[in-house]
């Protein structure tokens, strides 16, 4: 069996409970059980709203978001998932920042919850730009299921990984 690459931080318990999964070939079925279809956010449009909702409801006071987009040149292959960019510009005497974020297409064909963990987590270097306490406090306060998310969707890679083929077909 190969390596369980996006489980590395986790216990050996819990690799081995994924890796009798695996043997077994229920790990797709226990994640369609748990996710049984794909969200409907299909356009930039579309995901720029859903983007600036959760931000108007959790970060009103941080900076605007200027653009949200699916991006087919994000790679989970290098760990990204999703990309959050503050592109700095100088405007007279003032310095302004266009904060961009950017979602795999790999997620157009998934569940909501795994695109609002990517969302959230993005949202989220707005206002915390390290990967520390505080950062995941704020994403667990913006998504309350963030981890378990967050989890449930590395179980989902492995499984790209294993199998080639996503559990969840565009609508």
């Amino acid at each position: 069996m190969p390596p369980l690459k996006y489980l590395s931080a986790y216990s050996e318990q819990t690799r081995e409970q994924v890796a009798r999964l695996i043997e077994q070939d229920q790990l797709g079925d226990v994640l369609k059980k748990r996710y049984p279809c794909a969200h409907e956010i299909r356009t930039d449009k579309a995901l720029y709203d859903y983007v600036q909702d959760l931000k108007n409801e959790f970060l009103r006071n941080a900076e605007p978001i200027n653009k949200v987009a699916f991006d087919s040149k994000i790679q989970v292959i290098q760990h990204a998932l999703g990309l959050h960019t503050a592109i700095s510009r100088v405007q007279g005497n003032k310095l302004k920042a266009k904060h961009e974020i950017r979602v795999a297409t790999l997620f157009k064909d998934a569940p909501l919850e795994f695109l609002r963990m990517i969302a959230v987590h993005e949202l989220a270097h707005v206002k915390e730009k390290q990967h520390d306490k505080a950062f995941y406090k704020l994403c667990s306060y913006m998504e309350p299921n963030y981890h378990q998310y967050e989890f449930d969707l590395r179980l989902y890679l492995t499984q790209l990984d294993i199998s080639g083929e996503r559990l969840w077909a565009a609508a």
